[in-house]
């Protein structure tokens, strides 16, 4: 944003050189990013002067050339070669000699001595666009009689100079975008060490009624999406160019004036950051002003002649009949100010930020209101800018102020009352403030202080600091003010350092990362940001736990995931819209959740940021081929993978607990704990997350609670071991068990009654018939038995054998069969 110098010092009127303001503004989080002086005719004259033209002749040459002789105060007049058809002998004209630099916008060119058609020039006779003092290309500019040959023509015509800052506004900052919100900073800064500095506003005194007119009436049916609707109207004027001075500020900071109404809305939107929008009074039927939504794909044709299409929940400013303007953003083509104009209606309101912010996103639209209606207006300007813009345009248009100010503000903002402790300013900032000065801060930059207490103050703070709600950010703005340059290292850092071992967190996703995508698997990165509704009427997530954003950018947009699934299945669902079905893919991601707890000292407690490691497949195994027919993936191909990753990482999934995790989240499923700490789940995704994403293929999908994981490979070193000197043995069995008992049970069992022995237990058949009865089913189990110091005997492996088969019988009920 561009900063006048000039206009900046009206809010601020400090003695200080624009150089130090720079560093002031950058000291106090306002960054500067450059500096530039402003001309209002560019080279600023230099190098032209008045000369006379004592003599004037045709050029023999030419049919349209004069030949000029031109007294520019010297003793030899210059002759001048020149094809204006209106110069003439007698006249007062202005001449840049030889050396002088002109401009054709920002394209400069030096005056040289030329021969024209056989005569040599020394210098050119000027029109009024050839030196930007108007738009007369037709012929050289004719100065009054009275001009004094010699004279600098700088000096005869005024040159408006200024000094323009260049500052960057970060987006929480919604009250630095304006003249007066940098002019109040500043003047924060100035009056810690002088107490004389003042920031002002201008006055409003001046505004009254001239003549009553008809009433006005305002109608607010969307009050959540505007808080606060004001206007006024003038009658009377004439839409002319707007005065020098003012169309000198505004094209100081860029901006193209337009006409005396328009240049006026823009002057308070840059002046105080409150915008304005100025109606052709006669266009709006029915004498009403009505605030409110208009039907979906509802037409309306903007200033800039593009006809678009609305949604349900764009905010429109509207007449009796018809919209009039897309609120907050874009004005509309039919109640614009025309040369025809002659009364105005003048608004001026503050929009809720979400509103405007969506619209403008739904529509493609970025305009200077929009810009900060959507960071946050203050709803206490909204009057006050009313006023001085109606004041304006009656000095500067004429008419008559036939309306008082018609307020509609039906909930009023009240400001934010944040508890301060003293002591805790001291513990952020490393350093202790004296007290006063930090009333001294508070009350500079307009917040006042109530005393809670020796070392605690209750802050309140106006409305337009949208960004200042916790009690950090009241101490963040004493350390603006005070100075991050003011605030010392200490000489001793006081540390308290933390030997214990921690896993390698980035080394160990590295691992993990190489091995799935040595095995097929593509990474992929996701928002943190997704739809709430992802997580709504489920019993798989709390909505209640969902983190929600106050200001969202749109619908899809305005909530922190509660798990990586769904950004997942997004993936997915994109990828088999363009005939891409076979995947494996995987994410490193946080999920963040809510839990509400009143007791909790610090809010932020009530927040949970957690990191996972998400794993998706679908569609076939592998390509389908000549030699090798398409083969579907299954939970136990998706299984395979989380006990590979297990393993490289020094974990056994036969160490773990599990659980059966069918749910709106899988069809089927399991999870995976070790002492009840959650380790991984993982199972074939249910039809509602599927149906949400537009999925209709099957996906498995598995969950890594990766910081639970990080944690237990603490100390498991990978180690190997020697390929066993003696013969492993095989034994199988049959076993017939109830229908509800799980192959973990019959492995625990199995190494808990012959661990010395025992090696592996694996199911390789389960078989479910009406022939084993009712409640019954039936695992094929194997068991490899081995000694690493001998030969197992035939004796010692039927011991062992008969030692799990009475196991099975008396633990499990089992029958052998």
């Amino acid at each position: 944003m561009n900063i006048s110098l000039k206009w900046l010092q009206e809010f601020a009127p400090v003695a200080i050189d624009a150089e130090e303001i720079c560093r002031i503004l950058t000291n106090t989080g306002i960054e500067v990013s450059g500096m530039r002086e402003y001309e209002s005719i560019k080279g600023s004259l230099r190098g032209l002067v008045i000369g006379e033209v004592i003599a004037c002749e045709k050029h023999t040459n030419s049919d349209h050339l004069h030949v000029a002789l031109v007294n520019v105060g010297e003793d030899i007049p210059l002759k001048i070669v020149c094809g204006a058809p209106n110069v003439a002998a007698g006249q007062k004209v202005v001449v840049a000699r030889i050396g002088t630099t002109l401009y054709r916008g920002d394209e400069a060119f030096t005056i040289k001595r030329a021969r024209v058609r056989g005569v040599e020039s020394q210098g050119m006779i000027c029109s009024g666009a050839e030196i930007g003092v108007s738009d007369d290309r037709d012929g050289i500019l004719v100065l009054p009689p009275d001009a004094l040959p010699g004279r600098r023509f700088s000096d005869y015509h005024d040159v408006y100079r200024d000094t323009v800052i260049e500052v960057e506004i970060t987006p929480n900052r919604a009250d630095a975008a304006s003249h007066a919100g940098v002019a109040r900073d500043l003047v924060a800064f100035l009056r810690q060490e002088n107490e004389d500095a003042r920031f002002i506003l201008p006055s409003t005194d001046d505004f009254r009624v001239d003549r009553a007119g008809p009433p006005l009436r305002i109608l607010l049916e969307r009050p959540e999406a505007c808080r606060r609707y004001a206007g006024t109207r003038v009658e009377g004027i004439t839409v002319k160019p707007s005065p020098d001075w003012l169309q000198h500020r505004l094209r100081a900071i860029g901006l193209h004036p337009i006409n005396n109404v328009v240049d006026v809305t823009n002057y308070i939107l840059f002046g105080l950051g409150q915008p304005l929008h100025a109606f052709d009074l006669a266009k709006i039927k029915g004498g009403t002003v009505v605030v409110k939504s208009v039907a979906r794909g509802s037409r309306f044709v903007t200033l800039d002649g593009v006809e678009r299409e609305l949604h349900e929940d764009d905010l429109m400013i509207c007449n009796a009949k018809a919209p009039m303007c897309i609120a907050g953003i874009f004005g509309g083509l039919e109640s614009g100010i025309s040369p025809k104009t002659t009364s105005v209606f003048i608004e001026s309101a503050c929009f809720d930020p979400i509103f405007i912010r969506k619209t403008a996103r739904r529509l493609g639209l970025s305009t200077d209101a929009s810009f900060r209606y959507e960071r946050g207006a203050d709803p206490n300007m909204v009057t006050r800018a009313l006023k001085l813009a109606a004041i304006l345009i009656k000095k500067l248009a004429g008419g008559e102020i036939t309306s008082p100010v018609v307020d509609v503000y039906p909930n009023p903002v009240a400001e934010a009352e944040i508890r301060l402790r003293l002591q805790r300013v001291d513990q952020l900032l490393g350093k202790r403030i004296d007290r006063e000065r930090i009333f001294r801060i508070l009350l500079a930059l307009d917040m006042s202080i109530d005393h809670a207490g020796d070392e605690e103050v209750i802050v309140r703070v106006p409305p337009y600091r949208v960004d200042v709600r916790r009690e950090a950010d009241v101490i963040e703005e004493i350390a603006r003010i005070h100075g991050y340059n003011n605030i010392e290292a200490p000489e001793k850092l006081q540390v308290s350092l933390n030997t214990s071992a921690k896993p390698d967190n980035f080394k160990t996703k590295n691992i993990v990362a190489d091995l799935l995508a040595a095995n097929g698997f593509r990474e992929v990165v996701n928002n943190s940001l997704t739809k709430a509704a992802y997580f709504e009427d489920t019993n798989a997530f709390n909505a209640e736990n969902t983190v929600t954003l106050c200001n969202p950018l749109s619908s899809d947009l305005n909530a922190m995931r509660q798990s990586l699934l769904f950004g997942g299945l997004e993936n997915i669902a994109y990828n088999v819209n363009r005939k891409n079905a076979n995947l494996k893919l995987f994410e490193f991601g946080k999920a963040y959740s809510f839990h509400q707890n009143r007791l909790a000292e610090n809010p932020l407690e009530q927040y949970r940021e957690e990191e996972r490691l998400a794993l998706f497949i679908t569609g076939n195994k592998r390509p389908v081929s000549w030699n090798a027919p398409g083969e579907k993936t299954d939970f136990f191909y998706l299984k395979g993978y989380c006990e590979m990753i297990l393993a490289r990482l020094g974990l056994n999934i036969d160490e773990m607990d599990v659980a059966d995790a069918a749910n709106d989240l899988f069809r089927e499923g399991a999870r995976y704990a070790i002492k009840g700490e959650p380790m991984f789940a993982l199972g074939i995704v249910n039809k509602m997350p599927l149906k949400r994403t537009d999925l209709q293929q099957e996906v498995f999908y598995a969950e890594f609670a990766w910081e639970n994981i990080l944690q237990r490979t603490l100390g498991r070193d990978l180690t190997y071991s020697p390929v066993p000197r003696f013969p492993s043995v095989k034994r199988d069995l049959a076993l017939l068990l109830d229908e509800q008992t799980t192959f973990k049970e019959v492995r625990d069992l199995a190494f808990a009654t012959a661990r010395s022995l025992l090696k592996s237990v694996t199911l390789f058949d389960v078989y479910e018939g009406k022939q084993l009865g009712d409640g019954k089913k039936s695992y094929a189990v194997s068991f490899a038995l081995l000694d690493e110091e001998q030969t197992l005997t035939d004796a010692q492996i039927d011991k062992v054998m008969s030692r799990l088969i009475n196991a099975y019988k008396q633990h499990l009920n089992a029958d052998i069969r």
